[in-house]
This record gives C-alpha cells, sequence and structure tokens, in this order.
C-alpha cells in the first residue's frame, strides 16, 4: 500500500510517500524559509553575458537571478518528442518575466527561465510555448494518441500542454477541467504581470502540501494521511479518488507509522543493505561519492557472486538514497570491482531500471574504465541535509545536527515520555541551540491538542547538554521550577 503521511505543524511541513511500510520519498518545508521553484516574476535585466547566453536579472530577492537559455521546469528528456529552446534577445535595462528553475545556494542566486510552466496533476500548461508533450511513461500508444488528440482540441493557439503520467488513468472531465483552469490560472498571471511593478513576484508556486500530492499522484496512491483537519479538509476538496484521513493518534504520526527513525538515517553517511552489505555517502563541494562494501555479507558460492549480489542489491538503495536525500550534480559510485564484464552490464542496467522510478531526471549512466559509475541528477532544490545539518562552528568545515532536526526528535520523544509516565508536569532541559529554535519555530500545536493538551510542559536550556541530548524530569510543584524555564 502506498500511503502519503504528512506531519504539519505551522512551523514546518513533513511529507513522506510510504510504500508497505517503506520510506521512498521524503520532503520537508519550514514556514519561514520556503523554496521558490515554480514562482514567477516580473524582472528587470541587470547585466547579459553574451559569451554564456545568459542574463542577470533582478527579480526582487538578495541577489539577481540567473537566466540561462535552454533552462525550464520541463523535463524534455522524458517526452516523446523533445523542444527547442527559444532564443532570448535581451538587453540591460530590458523588462522580463521569469520562473525560478533552481532555488538560491550558497552564494549563487535562483536559476531562472523564459520558458514558464504551470503544472497540474494531469497536465502542465507551458503557456509561451506551442508544444504538445507526453510522458513517456504512458506506454499504450493507442492511449497516447487519444490523449494527444484530446489536448490539441483544448489547447489555444500558441500554448503547448504536457500530459503528465498521471494523466493516463484520468478521465476526459477530469482532463478538461484541468486545462480550464490552467488557462485561466495563466491569464491571471498576464494580466498581473502588466499592472504590477518592477521587481516584483506575480506568481506563487503551491504550497509543499500541494505540491507533494501533485507530484506523487502518478505513483499510485491508495490514501493520504495528515495530522491535521483542516489540511485534510483542504486536501480532499482537490481529491476526488485518494481517500484523505485524519490521523488522531496520540503518538508523533511519523512514529506510529515508523518511519522516524527512517528518517533519523538520512543524515548518516553509512547506509546498510539488507544483506549485511553497506553504502557510505560522501558529499563534497564538487561532487557525491557512493562506496559499496560487502560489509558482513559472505555470500554462498564464490567471491564474484558475493560481489554481483551485492552490487545488485545495492542499485535498489542507491537509487532511494538519491530521492531521499535529494543528491543532485555530479554522482561517482565506487561498485566492488567486478571480473565479469556480463555483470558489470547486469549492475548498470539494474541503476538504470530504479533511475527510471526518479520523478527528477538522472543522465550519462555509464561506467568509466576505472570501474566507476557516473551520473547526474537534475537539481531543482536544496539537498535535504541542508535541512538536517548544521555547519560545525567549532571547527567550520564539519556537521552537526539541526537544531530544528534536533527539536522534531524532541518532541516526538516528549510525547512517548508523556504518555508512558502518565504524567501532570514536565520539565525539558535541553541545549541552548535547541531551546532557541523552540521559540522560534512552532511544532508543538497539534501536540497541545491532543496528547499536551491540558499538561503543564517547562523548557529550560542547559548549556552542559548536547544537542542531541535532552532531560526530561517530572514535576510535581511547579513553583519551584527555574524562573528561567518557558512554559509550553
Amino acid at each position: 500500500m502506498k500511503e502519503l503521511v504528512i506531519d504539519y505543524t505551522p512551523g514546518i511541513v513533513r511529507v513522506a510517500l510510504v510504500d508497505n511500510k517503506n520510506l521512498e520519498r521524503f520532503s520537508v518545508e519550514r514556514s519561514a524559509n520556503v523554496g521558490i521553484v515554480g514562482n514567477v516574476y516580473k524582472g528587470k535585466v541587470e547585466n547579459v553575458v553574451s559569451g554564456m547566453k545568459a542574463a542577470f536579472v533582478n527579480i526582487g530577492l538578495d541577489r539577481n537571478g540567473f537566466l540561462h537559455v535552454g533552462e525550464s521546469l520541463v523535463d524534455a528528456g522524458r517526452l516523446v518528442a523533445g523542444k527547442e529552446p527559444t532564443p532570448v534577445v535581451l538587453s540591460p535595462g530590458d523588462i522580463v518575466m521569469c520562473q525560478v528553475v533552481k532555488d538560491e545556494f550558497g552564494t549563487k542566486g535562483a536559476r531562472l527561465t523564459t520558458e514558464i510552466s504551470l503544472a497540474g496533476y494531469f497536465l502542465v500548461l507551458m503557456p509561451t510555448t506551442s508544444f504538445v508533450g507526453i510522458s513517456r511513461k504512458i506506454k499504450s500508444e493507442e492511449r497516447r494518441a487519444y490523449l494527444e488528440a484530446l489536448i490539441k482540441s483544448l489547447c489555444p493557439q500558441n500554448m503547448g500542454f504536457i500530459l503528465r503520467s498521471a494523466s493516463d488513468k484520468a478521465s476526459d472531465d477530469e482532463i478538461k477541467a484541468e486545462a480550464k483552469s490552467l488557462i485561466e490560472l495563466w491569464d491571471g498571471v498576464h494580466k498581473s504581470y502588466q499592472s504590477a511593478p518592477t521587481p516584483s513576484l506575480i506568481f506563487q508556486e503551491a504550497e509543499l502540501l500541494d505540491r507533494a500530492v501533485r507530484d506523487n499522484i502518478s505513483v499510485g496512491i491508495d490514501r493520504i494521511v495528515v495530522n491535521d483537519s483542516a489540511v485534510a479538509k483542504h486536501l480532499a476538496g482537490g481529491m476526488a479518488d485518494v481517500k484523505v484521513e485524519v490521523f488522531d493518534g496520540k503518538r508523533n504520526i511519523f512514529r506510529h507509522y515508523g518511519i522516524d527513525g527512517q528518517i533519523n538515517a538520512l543524515k548518516e553517511r553509512r547506509v546498510p543493505l539488507k544483506s549485511g552489505g553497506y553504502l557510505i555517502i560522501d558529499k563534497t563541494e564538487a561532487l557525491t561519492v557512493i562506496d559499496v562494501n560487502t560489509g558482513k555479507f559472505v555470500g554462498g558460492k564464490d567471491l564474484e557472486d558475493t560481489v554481483f549480489k551485492t552490487n545488485l542489491e545495492a542499485t535498489e538503495e542507491i537509487a532511494r538514497q538519491l530521492r531521499l536525500r535529494n543528491i543532485s550534480g555530479i554522482v561517482v559510485i565506487d561498485f566492488i570491482d567486478m571480473t565479469d564484464t556480463c555483470h558489470e552490464k547486469e549492475v548498470v542496467s539494474a541503476l538504470k531500471e530504479e533511475l527510471k522510478k526518479d520523478r527528477l531526471r538522472t543522465s550519462s549512466v555509464e561506467m568509466t574504465p576505472l570501474g566507476l559509475v557516473e551520473l547526474t541528477r537534475k537539481k531543482t532544490s536544496l539537498p535535504i541535509n541542508e535541512f538536517m545539518l548544521d555547519t560545525c562552528r567549532e571547527c567550520g568545515d564539519g556537521h552537526v545536527v539541526s537544531s530544528v532536526q534536533a527539536l522534531l526528535t524532541l518532541r516526538g520523544d516528549l510525547v512517548d515520555y508523556v504518555l508512558k509516565n502518565k504524567c501532570q508536569n514536565v520539565l525539558v532541559r535541553l541545549n541552548p541551540d535547541v531551546f532557541e529554535a523552540f521559540k522560534d519555530v512552532d511544532v508543538f500545536s497539534g501536540d497541545k491538542r491532543q496528547t499536551l493538551n491540558g499538561k503543564k510542559i517547562f523548557f529550560l536550556q542547559d548549556e552542559k547538554l548536547g544537542r542531541m541530548d535532552y532531560a526530561f524530569e517530572v514535576v510535581g510543584d511547579t513553583t519551584k521550577i527555574n524562573k528561567n524555564a518557558v512554559l509550553l
């Protein structure tokens, strides 16, 4: 069973796609740090770099965006027919409508495109490009021909549509309704562009909740479970075929479904394989390196067979980790050396098949003469370790668990502690950084309505504690609690 499990709080939204209790996709977004991919801006060209076929555009952010010919949110590689990029001739001072295709990262500004695309559940409208494409995942030639004829009958002149894989099971009425809705949305965006000042935001992409449903519906979700009734009502309003349920359990929703531990493991370098082997994942400035090891797996035949089976098993986990950690850019995989060239080809072929499950495009999956497999994965948003890890203040190069991630772990442990001890008043001692996160990010609102309702929970910072160290203490007389403690 495939379930979309949503842990909603006003401060942070976490969304997990779970297939038979195994975490397959994971997204997280803070309300104070919402991504801007998909946003459309009215911008002003500040500088043109002819040699790079690019321009720097002021869209109202801290850094100018980088507009490059050929960039688009649409992945033409997954369509039956490709599309040539539209030439863009710009000069400093020009006013342009542009869309973000990559978030700001480090010292780099957002990556932009002038090829606007507006996504729905079944369709993607391309209002500035006369083009019709169909997802390669729709295999039936008869169905493809029918969908193409249908969408062409609905497509206005000089506009285009992409039929997403979810359209394969959509009814004609659903496709017609969404096409009409997207065209009306574009009309509104265009009108806003004409009247808006420069620079300004003229269209904001949907929040993580809606994006997660929209982007995962094609994988065949059986149900959506969320721990907030208002969110459930919102999602149910746009879902006809998928059941939306409200989770009313006392534990944290991710702990109830057994995926909290799988999420916490995403910050670790070492990833165990079921056979006893393991992966080591290391991120550098230029690329990500994944090393495959046999570990405790000894096999039952000979060394070559053991190595081959470990490498085959690793292909599935590598593809999964790329999705879960949102690893992008250049990836180099060091499989265990194999003497049989047929085995090498089978491993590369298996990896390619696993990568087809990815929503983002990967390319150049080939084995080098040194026995390394190289690939690139499209980058649109920040990797998950940007949320889960912070740069170490002591050394400046290493990483420590982020204060927000530590707070989320504490939250789950606190709820379990209250349930187990059936206590009324609790004093929580925690690291100062995590204490500041507690004050800045609201992650307890749902728990205060459920398990922590009527309880008195006090938080007190303790400089002796590390980020992942905290202590719970049942309190009888709350008047004796340190006056610096903060009540939840």
